[in-house]
């Protein structure tokens, strides 16, 4: 239901059509790591976006050759690295996370996800991208993941 009320809310900012008129804060009135705390403050623990990662590491270690055959049980330890907001010189707001991800053989796994506002299919809804630390076999992060801390 989440999923459906965000892609709606999606459509209509896409359309022009805002609830309420926004009130303009200057810079030295409140940082932007405040700002997102107070608009936006589970990007990281949001469930759809946890649920994505699980679901699309699942499908990586069966089509990657030579992955062991692993599943991510659970997250923990979940941590805000960095909040980028969308603005004139950076038109895509990004959300850089960190976690301890357990996996179906019982270690933990230092992974880092990124999620990207409005980059959803067709535009609506975010996008997540993830790396767990010693399953980016085809170095998509740069090796260690290093694009995503």
């Amino acid at each position: 239901m989440t999923r459906l009320l965000s892609s709606a809310l999606a459509a209509l900012l896409a359309l022009g059509v805002s609830a309420a008129a926004p009130l303009p804060t200057m810079a030295a009135d409140m940082p932007a790591a405040t700002t997102y705390q107070a608009t936006y403050p589970s990007a990281c623990t949001e469930g759809w976006v946890l649920r994505a990662i699980s679901q699309r590491f699942r499908h990586q270690v069966r089509h990657v050759p030579n992955l062991p055959d692993v599943g991510i049980s659970d997250f923990q330890g979940i941590y805000t690295n960095r909040y980028l907001p969308a603005g004139e010189d950076r038109p895509i707001g990004r959300t850089y996370c960190g976690a301890t991800a357990l996996m179906s053989d019982g270690r933990g796994r230092n992974i880092w996800y990124l999620v990207e506002e409005g980059q959803g299919f067709a535009s609506i809804g975010d996008n997540v991208e993830f790396c767990v630390a010693g399953f980016d076999r085809w170095f998509v992060y740069n090796g260690l993941c290093r694009v995503l801390h």
